[in-house]
């Protein structure tokens, strides 16, 4: 037996474990390891001497090489897996040991194993991380939920290999129980939003202006040296410089606009139903890449109905950019507000300001106006929504005509717009003070005696017999 000792233990070497085992090394920690099928283990290890990873050939191998009390750091894929290694390492840990899911687990999955460690002498974390293959190696935006104590003891680590930005290490406590997951979910589903706003921007410019793929790049470009400026803004600008290697022209004309979604969207949207929340702006990316999916469907639709010319009359490139901001401002105060009710609900105890702060580095949806969300929500009192904070007030106003001329020129130009769209009518059915669900509660009563209240008695159920029509 090795009388190596390594300071964590990183179970699951693929793409995103192996980056993230090389991230602890290369922050002088020694690191143990173990892969279900340990050949491409050993061939990580080979490839990159200089971490100088402890590959373990079985479990119990690579707990025993661990300094006590140990830290065991899951990167295998949400669902089964994950317990099936809990049910593993469940026998050989010890007082104190912790174990980290670091995957894309449901909150709720991470409820039930939260509950399981409560009468296990190890502990358990639920830990949200993003920023893909290349955050795991350089620093990803980390979101550790769960144990207070375990957190404490893993904090100095963590913030180690995380990403920085100028407000600091991108990791931060998210709250008890599920919360690690809930906002790593919640960040996946702006993320859907932000990615769907993008794309619609990027068809407005190309088929509603005809701007050829250099304009449309350079359009991205200059747009990420402002309030714009982000990771999904400047990948995008990449994406329309990069030409087909088949020789046909861009590369994205070439892909199947076909999206696919491993379901933290879709996991996104049935929460906040479940909660009561109105996300409108990343449901409407969801259907979106649902409706995407069906694409000889929507082929055979669009011979039997035909398409208008698709050009957008009346609106500029800076309308665009005022439209795409607008949207974003949208999608972001329905991210946030469902962290605020979930924190109420579930009793996580999230910091909005600090969520939004370990995102300003590291995640996918990372952007020059996270700081100024954090800084929001620092405000006495913080607003009661994103969108209410006096700086965001005065941004959507600026913006709120261009917001109007882009969604009623793409309209009408039969372009669909589904996310700057489902945003514009959120943000007016916000800054409705009467709506019309009057009427709703009316037949509400009417066909079901369901009640109603009465604005001048609000608070107090009504019923009325209505007169019946003759039928």
């Amino acid at each position: 037996m090795s009388e190596r000792r390594n300071d964590v233990g990183v179970v699951g070497l693929g793409v995103m474990g192996g980056n993230l085992a090389r991230n602890f090394a290369s922050r002088g920690l020694k690191v143990g390891g173990y892969n279900r099928h340990v050949e491409p283990a050993r061939a990580l290890a080979a490839a990159h001497p200089e971490a100088d990873l402890d590959i373990a050939e079985t479990l119990e191998e690579m707990v025993e090489r661990l300094e006590r009390p140990r830290r065991v750091v899951l990167m295998v894929p949400a669902g089964a897996p994950v317990d099936q290694v809990l049910d593993a390492l469940d026998p050989i840990l010890e007082e104190d040991d912790i174990v980290v899911d670091a995957g894309n687990s449901l909150f709720t999955d991470t409820d039930r194993r939260n509950a399981r460690a409560d009468g296990r002498p190890w502990r358990f974390v639920g830990m949200g991380v993003s920023g893909g293959a290349e955050g795991a190696l350089l620093g990803p935006s980390i979101m550790p939920g769960g144990d207070p104590e375990a957190w404490e003891r893993l904090k100095p680590v963590l913030e180690s290999i995380a990403a920085r930005s100028d407000l600091g290490p991108c990791v931060a406590y998210c709250g008890r129980g599920s919360a690690g997951h809930f906002v790593k979910m919640v960040h996946n589903g702006i993320e859907y939003g932000d990615m769907q706003l993008i794309a619609e921007t990027a068809t407005l410019l190309r088929r509603g202006l005809g701007l050829d793929a250099g304009r449309t790049a350079e359009t991205f470009s200059v747009w990420n040296e402002g309030e714009l400026d982000s990771f999904l803004i400047e990948i995008t600008a990449d994406i329309f410089r990069t030409v087909d290697p088949e020789g046909h022209g861009l590369l994205v004309d070439a892909i199947l606009d076909r999206a696919g979604q491993k379901g933290t969207g879709r996991w996104t949207v049935l929460a906040a139903v479940e909660m009561g929340v109105a996300i409108p702006t990343i449901a409407a990316a969801v259907d979106a890449r649902v409706l995407s999916a069906g694409r000889e469907l929507r082929v055979t639709s669009e011979a039997a109905f035909g398409r208008p010319a698709g050009e957008l009359r009346g609106v500029t490139v800076a309308d665009l950019a005022d439209a795409l901001y607008a949207s974003k401002i949208a999608s972001y105060t329905q991210g946030f507000a469902m962290l605020s009710t979930a924190s109420e609900q579930r009793g996580y105890g999230v910091d909005l300001a600090e969520v939004a702060r370990i995102w300003t580095a590291g995640c996918i949806i990372r952007a020059r106006f996270l700081g100024r969300i954090a800084e929001a929500f620092r405000s006495d009192p913080p607003p009661p929504l994103l969108a209410l904070a006096p700086d965001f007030v005065a941004d959507l106003q600026r913006r709120v005509p261009a917001w109007r001329r882009v969604v009623s020129a793409a309209t009408a130009a039969g372009i669909a717009v589904p996310g700057l769209a489902a945003s514009l009518t959120w943000f007016d059915t916000l800054t409705t003070a009467r709506g019309s669900a009057s009427l709703i509660q009316a037949q509400r009563d009417y066909f079901g005696s369901h009640t109603y209240e009465r604005l001048d008695a609000p608070g107090i159920a009504v019923h009325t017999d209505w007169p019946r029509g003759d039928r």
